[in-house]
């Protein structure tokens, strides 16, 4: 998603620091060209807003590029163990109805 998102064009092999290093930058990008696009992003990424917004406030002069882009990952991160672990369930409940 975050290939398609942000088109980032990310190869399959891309380690974390490296979708981490470009994601900063086209966060970076949006924030000073198109703000817009970066809210849309994060909506549809569905980043937690109150999370975002306090862990922008506690960190005054940090690079806020370098928080969303982190937070969005950890999006990623939870959205595929949510699958997994959906997964995991509808196996278990599969197999009990075969008995």
């Amino acid at each position: 998603m975050i290939n398609q998102e942000t088109g980032l064009n990310l190869p399959g092999d891309a380690s974390l620091a490296d979708i981490r290093q470009r994601l900063q930058a086209v966060i970076n990008n949006m924030i000073t060209d198109d703000f817009q696009q970066l809210v849309n992003l994060l909506y549809r990424v569905d980043v937690n807003e109150r999370k975002l917004k306090y862990l922008l406030q506690e960190n005054v002069g940090e690079d806020a590029a370098a928080i969303i882009a982190g937070l969005i990952i950890d999006r990623q991160f939870e959205k595929i163990a949510s699958r997994q672990q959906f997964k995991k369930d509808n196996s278990i409940e599969d197999s009990e109805e075969r008995w």
